[in-house]
């Protein structure tokens, strides 16, 4: 049998996490875009919040703030629907490791996306304003494709530790594929076996990770190098 009749479990702990760090993703990069945009602008309110959030999230170890906000949302929500007296609402371990990891994710990619647009000389935006162009469209044809190309490799780096971050979130319940593997190992007494091939999983999506990245960092570098030859 293979592995001890754990391997369809396995593959469905290892897309719960596939799934899990991609919509993390998605949540992280809405807000990095957000929060750099806020440390960009002229509003020294919108700057204030966006630097508290960065300085916060930073400086607190992932699992704490794991569990902390975890466990927050529940209680303030569970509040919020008794002040109201509507029906209890229990968040399931899924949505919460999303939103959670999305959360202290977002403060990292902050930086990464204020410092990718630092780099884009001044001028390209003050000749599409010349030429008319509106915000977003400055903004989707010159900014974000020039943006892109020096926010990849932080980008990457981001995203590498953001899929690692997921083992985390087997703490709070989700049956993801370090939970899946730890429940595999106590019942067959081989947790060293069980381990050791969720640390190849990882180890396997990480490889996928680095060559999608590099055809990323091909894609927005299209004329750069042939320029600079």
């Amino acid at each position: 049998m293979f592995l001890m009749g754990y391997g369809p479990q396995l593959v469905a702990g290892t897309w719960e996490t596939i799934k899990l760090a991609i919509l993390s993703l998605i949540v992280a990069v809405v807000l990095g875009l957000i929060a750099a945009s806020a440390k960009l602008s002229k509003n020294w309110l919108a700057r204030t919040l966006a630097a508290c959030y960065t300085t916060l999230i930073r400086g607190i170890p992932d699992l704490v703030l794991l569990l902390l906000i975890f466990f927050s949302m529940q209680m303030y929500l569970n509040e919020l629907t008794d002040l109201l007296h509507l029906p209890y609402i229990d968040i399931e371990p899924f949505t919460a490791g999303v939103l959670t990891l999305g959360f202290i994710y977002g403060a990292y990619f902050t930086e990464t996306f204020r410092g990718a647009f630092m780099a884009i000389p001044p001028g390209q935006d003050e000749a599409a304003i010349a030429y008319g162009l509106t915000r977003w469209q400055r903004f989707h044809r010159i900014q974000f494709p020039q943006m892109m190309r020096h926010a990849i490799p932080g980008l990457g780096n981001n995203w590498q530790v953001l899929l690692k971050a997921t083992a985390l979130v087997s703490l709070i319940g989700l049956n993801d594929l370090v939970k899946v593997a730890q429940n595999a190992g106590n019942v067959t007494f081989k947790v060293f076996l069980f381990i050791s091939i969720t640390a190849l999983i990882y180890l396997a999506l990480t490889t996928v990770s680095n060559g999608v990245l590099y055809l990323l960092e091909k894609r927005y570098s299209v004329g750069v190098k042939q320029a600079e030859l």
